[in-house]
């Protein structure tokens, strides 16, 4: 679920940090564009850093990644607003899994945990993006458009990164460095 402790020495988690944040910008590069905006794949990577850096760590890489993809691809005027939304994504995600986990206790339900956790981290994404297009840029009505797009690409976060967080866990060496 984060980094284990015994085997993160501070370069270690330097070197996850901005290895997860590249992953978050290169795959928000990764566009579908739409009517209002696009859609992308960065999320999978927001999550993922979520659940395997920890709540330090991996909101600290979803934010700074996907903020430096809006400024590499032209939305400067998004970047600070991706910076916490997609931080808050990632802190969210993480304590919604930690609760679930608590709550149940069985191995083979951890995609369970997973899944709600991602859904509930996306609905700050998705509500996030829209105060600040409705509200903040002064959108009105063209921010109800770009919910579509938003859920979209929550959609394909939530997906992405709860089948590849099972697929990274079955890799032995990701088990040396990363808490289940």
């Amino acid at each position: 679920m984060s980094l284990k402790k015994e085997n993160s020495s501070v370069s270690l988690k330097i070197s996850f940090t901005a290895v997860f944040a590249a992953l978050c910008c290169a795959c928000t590069f990764v566009a579908v564009p739409l009517p209002f905006g696009y859609f992308n794949l960065g999320d999978v990577f927001v999550l993922l850093s979520a659940w395997l850096l920890g709540p330090v760590l991996g909101p600290l890489a979803a934010g700074v990644g996907t903020a430096l993809a809006d400024i590499f691809m032209g939305y400067a005027v998004y970047a600070p607003a991706t910076l916490i939304i997609k931080a808050l994504v990632a802190l969210v995600a993480f304590c919604v899994y930690k609760l679930m986990k608590k709550c149940l206790k069985k191995e083979g339900l951890d995609f369970i945990s997973r899944s709600i956790s991602a859904i509930v981290g996306e609905s700050i994404m998705v509500l996030g993006y829209f105060f600040f297009e409705a509200v903040l840029l002064g959108y009105g009505l063209a921010a109800t458009a770009s919910i579509f797009g938003n859920c979209l690409q929550a959609v394909a976060g939530t997906v992405g990164s709860v089948f590849l967080v099972s697929a990274i866990y079955s890799i032995k060496p990701a088990k040396r460095y990363f808490d289940k």
